[in-house]
């Protein structure tokens, strides 16, 4: 399995590993931006509610990479999702990001309802026909609610989830495949729950002559509508994360990790924000 740098969704080259930054704040933020871009980074996610894209924007400025070079993407937060609480906060956010345009907008979480959410991207339609973002879509969406929202708005764009070696997202990557939709996966080592240690991914890094972290990142990377946003301040171990576009996995390799997903261990669940999971 060789797996692309960029993946392309409707025409759209995306690069396939990210900078996430959340729980990220002050100057990390910026080292982490500025460091990643030097590194070969592409493509830098943050959110309104992460309260660093102010942070974001200095890295991105103190970078010197182009505008047009990178993928940037934010998300709104549920009590902007109104529309014009929506462009106000879309405003800002370009504001404090220092850029003219996002290239991906989404919705944090789909909180409020399927209505509710139908409105704020109706906004972000809005929003898009106005240049002030490429593409938009939704976060933290299950499968089937996914479908009914693509029923209303087929240009929705993106899903960015908890996905990883523990976590199987079966049911989603079939909806995008089926709409050329992109996946992005958050928190794809867990979250520093135990899934570098797991003895299928170590026995499988060893294998590969690869650590743990770039086979579990290999993993999500080499399937075809998956985006990847590892998280690290740590300049070294942004550099071994992004080594995982170099890392090889057999078909038998690939088998095993899929299966092992299928322990179905989600680790980032607020009920106060969370839909049904099991809506497939």
């Amino acid at each position: 399995m060789t797996i692309a740098s960029t993946k392309t969704f409707r025409g759209v080259s995306v690069p396939t590993f990210g900078i996430g930054t959340w729980e990220v704040a002050g100057q990390h933020v910026v080292d982490a931006v500025t460091d990643g871009l030097a590194a070969g980074y592409r493509h830098i996610d943050t959110a309104q509610a992460y309260g660093n894209e102010e942070q974001v924007g200095t890295g991105l400025k103190k970078s010197g990479v182009a505008r047009d070079a990178f993928w940037l993407t934010s998300k709104v937060w549920i009590d902007s999702f109104a529309p014009e609480a929506l462009r106000t906060s879309t405003e800002r956010s370009l504001r404090l990001l220092g850029v003219d345009h996002l290239d991906l907008m989404l919705l944090h979480w789909p909180t409020g309802g399927e209505d509710t959410v139908r409105r704020a991207l109706d906004a972000l339609a809005t929003a898009k026909a106005d240049g002030l973002v490429r593409e938009y879509g939704v976060s933290n969406v299950p499968a089937g609610m996914l479908r009914r929202l693509f029923e209303h708005d087929p240009d929705i764009f993106a899903d960015q989830v908890e996905y990883h070696a523990h976590l199987s997202q079966d049911a989603l990557l079939n909806t995008a495949r089926a709409r050329d939709l992109m996946i992005t996966a958050y928190s794809p080592l867990a979250n520093g729950r135990g899934l570098i240690e797991d003895p299928v991914i170590t026995q499988i890094a060893s294998e590969a002559n690869a650590t743990p972290a770039q086979v579990a990142l290999a993993w999500l990377a080499g399937q075809e509508s998956v985006t990847v946003l590892p998280r690290s301040t740590d300049p070294d171990r942004r550099r071994e994360n992004l080594g995982a576009l170099e890392v090889e996995l057999s078909a038998e390799q690939t088998a095993r990790l899929t299966e092992l997903s299928q322990r179905n261990e989600r680790y980032l669940d607020p009920q106060q924000l969370a839909p049904d999971w099991t809506d497939e």
